[in-house]
């Protein structure tokens, strides 16, 4: 049996987590002045052109933060220059749930043969790394709204990824000298933090929803309630059974996610992934379902600006399609 007062130290520093929240904080406002006015905001920009070059960086490695919508045009194409407007306004109203790279294709000759595009305008999505056809030609803007609207809640439920919503009317940043005044739930976080700390893992879990249910985005208690609930679930599991009966049962995917649980507290953070991957890759309907579930409820744990998640959900990507 686990001690009930058992460390994730290593695995994920709350003081972190709540300084990153507020940096996430201040990059979602710059976010929403870069939808007001096309400028950049932290060096990105919602709508932005790609060449062969830059798409390992610009497309790949930011479609694991965020969908990225690909607009195959030419300047030739008439029907490019209906779609292209449109997809750009789209962009901005949608103000961040995904980013659009626009690529011309007679200048981009290899990525227009990797995608298999047939004809243009062709527009694509790559989500954690993995490209997804969307439509071809110039589409009413209903059905362009429909299918965007699949790509972002699948992004959502299937991988995690969430791309940085902003109120696009929301107020001017202000000024990075200025101290950020005391939010309100600072006692109840901290309350949190030393009940997690003492092992009162019921009374860190309420503390947490508490928070949640007046703020739902809070970072630091979404990643605080995550450690606590998968503290919760190990408490009593002997280390020892688990990883015999996950080894001797490799089909059996309710002891692959308690081996997993169990990996993650011990730090081994990669083969936590790994193994619900694995599963996911192996099974299907519930079994598979459920091993995705929890693989997304581990990323959460850990953050998902952590380069394993961004591997992992890269991986996940790749069995899932």
């Amino acid at each position: 049996m686990q001690p009930r007062n058992m460390s994730m130290s290593g695995v994920v520093d709350l003081a972190a987590v709540k300084a990153a929240g507020e940096a996430k904080q201040k990059a979602e406002q710059a976010r929403a002045e870069a939808a007001r006015t096309g400028a950049p905001a932290g060096g990105a920009r919602l709508v932005f052109d790609v060449d062969e070059a830059g798409f390992q960086q610009d497309v790949l490695q930011r479609s694991t933060e965020v969908p990225v919508v690909i607009d195959f045009w030419a300047e030739w194409c008439e029907p490019c220059k209906q779609l292209g407007p449109l997809l750009e306004r789209l962009a901005t109203e949608y103000a961040g749930k995904f980013v659009l790279a626009k690529i011309d294709v007679d200048a981009n000759q290899m990525l227009f043969q990797q995608f298999g595009v047939q004809g243009i305008p062709a527009v694509f999505a790559v989500v954690a790394g993995q490209p997804i056809p969307l439509f071809q030609g110039a589409a009413p803007e209903a059905q362009i709204r429909q299918v965007l609207d699949q790509l972002v809640q699948a992004a959502e439920q299937q991988f995690g990824i969430v791309g940085a919503p902003v109120d696009a009317s929301a107020e001017e940043e202000q000024p990075a000298e200025q101290p950020k005044p005391a939010g309100p739930y600072d006692a109840l976080l901290e309350a949190a933090g030393t009940a997690l700390d003492a092992g009162d893992l019921g009374g860190a879990i309420q503390a947490y929803k508490n928070v949640l249910s007046d703020d739902p985005a809070n970072p630091e208690a979404k990643l605080g309630l995550a450690q606590a609930e998968l503290l919760r679930r190990v408490q009593d599991l002997d280390p020892q059974a688990v990883r015999k009966e996950a080894a001797d049962a490799p089909a059996d995917v309710a002891a692959q996610i308690r081996a997993a649980d169990l990996d993650l507290v011990g730090g081994h953070v990669e083969d936590a992934f790994g193994r619900l991957v694995d599963t996911v890759r192996r099974t299907a309907g519930e079994d598979r379902e459920a091993a995705r579930v929890r693989l997304l409820e581990l990323f959460e744990v850990i953050g998902a600006e952590d380069p394993r998640v961004t591997a992992a959900r890269t991986a996940l990507a790749r069995v899932l399609f």
